[in-house]
């Protein structure tokens, strides 16, 4: 049997990853794939708990490490539990997040050592990677002020501007690092273009691995 694909979704705040995220899901349809849609930290009944836990802005002083471990104690529970099984029957998965989020928040935002995050990748996420990782990148006071407008914020969306020019900047150089699996998606456009653009990275990528309506 065919091994499924995996993308995923990634962006700083206000990126519109929703937004994209449902587009997509409605493009691997329209392809004849029932994809697995899932989020991180969460999709599953453990992860949604720790997720409760990592964005509680009464746990004000968790500290990094502890923040770290906890993103991947979500993550190996999802690997394991719903995405190593769906990849394995031929299913493709579609994630909101995965583990360049750590190298972006934990790493470039906390200042966690790349070498300790790229060691819980290959342990606590049993070295997978996704196959397309689709990067919604915008500057980040616009993405703020789009966050901000939503209502209520979270324990990191409550961190301050140098944070997120931190995670910004440690995403794109990610996707510098490695061209083949990354797009990089202009953000900042009107919608109808980055959904546009959006289409034409994901269709070419379904073109490449020939999956036909």
């Amino acid at each position: 049997m065919t091994v499924g694909k995996f993308i995923t979704l990634e962006g700083g705040e206000g990126a519109g990853k929703s937004t994209v995220l449902a587009a997509v899901r409605d493009l691997l349809a329209a392809r004849g794939l029932d994809a697995l849609v899932t989020r991180e930290p969460g999709g599953t009944p453990a992860g949604e708990e720790i997720r409760e836990v990592l964005l509680d802005t009464t746990h004000h002083g968790l500290c990094a490490e502890a923040e770290l471990l906890l993103m991947f104690a979500a993550r190996a529970q999802l690997v394991r539990e719903r995405v190593r099984p769906a990849l394995a029957t031929g299913r493709w998965v579609l994630s909101d997040r995965f583990t360049d989020a750590s190298f972006a928040y934990q790493g470039g935002g906390r200042g966690q050592p790349v070498e300790r995050i790229a060691e819980l990748e290959r342990w606590a996420a049993d070295g997978l990677k996704p196959d397309l990782t689709l990067l919604l990148d915008l500057p980040v006071v616009e993405g703020l002020k789009r966050a901000n407008g939503r209502g209520s914020t979270d324990r990191i969306e409550m961190e301050n501007a140098d944070f997120f020019e931190r995670v910004r900047a440690a995403y794109r150089a990610r996707a510098a690092s490695e061209p083949a699996r990354f797009r990089v998606i202009d953000a900042s456009r009107p919608l109808a273009a980055v959904l546009a653009n959006v289409r034409r990275a994901v269709s070419g990528f379904l073109d490449a691995a020939r999956v036909r309506a």
